[in-house]
């Protein structure tokens, strides 16, 4: 396989686009990047997985897959070696990034609209006693002629 190849079976699932970030080619799905093409001089294609997954395709096959150095391995993000992979091998690993992409935009799109909700019913509940104070003093000052 080639980055021809990454990127035709990436932008093949739904409702994913090509960005870029620090002149690397990524892919999303809304708005969120699941897969990129930053080690491809290297021969590499990157998939953002968690760690069980990564996990179970370096066991599965270490010759293809491997953990991206450092940080960024420890937390899923995994190597593809392009050249030995077959077409089935990419556009399974591809489909697994994407699925679990689509699958945490669904919860964090859940919790922010959750935060949004308690925000609006927050800031209700804040501005009300502050309407009642306002309605106070103008109870109290109604009728009274300035200067008494």
């Amino acid at each position: 396989m080639t980055a021809e190849d990454f990127r035709r079976i990436a932008l093949s699932f739904e409702g994913a686009e090509e960005g870029s970030h620090m002149g690397a080619e990524d892919f999303r799905v809304g708005g969120r990047v699941f897969a990129t093409l930053a080690s491809k001089r290297e021969g590499y294609g990157n998939l953002m997985l968690t760690v069980e997954h990564q996990s179970a395709f370096v066991e599965e096959r270490p010759d293809i897959f491997l953990p991206i150095a450092g940080g960024w391995g420890r937390m899923g993000m995994t190597h593809i070696r392009l050249a030995p992979a077959s077409e089935d091998e990419l556009a399974g690993a591809l489909h697994v990034a994407w699925k679990l992409r689509v699958e945490k935009n669904k919860k964090t799109t859940g919790r922010k609209k959750a935060a949004e909700t308690k925000s609006v019913v927050s800031m209700a509940v804040v501005s009300e006693p502050r309407r009642a104070k306002a309605s106070a003093k103008r109870v109290k000052t109604k009728g009274q002629l300035p200067g008494k």
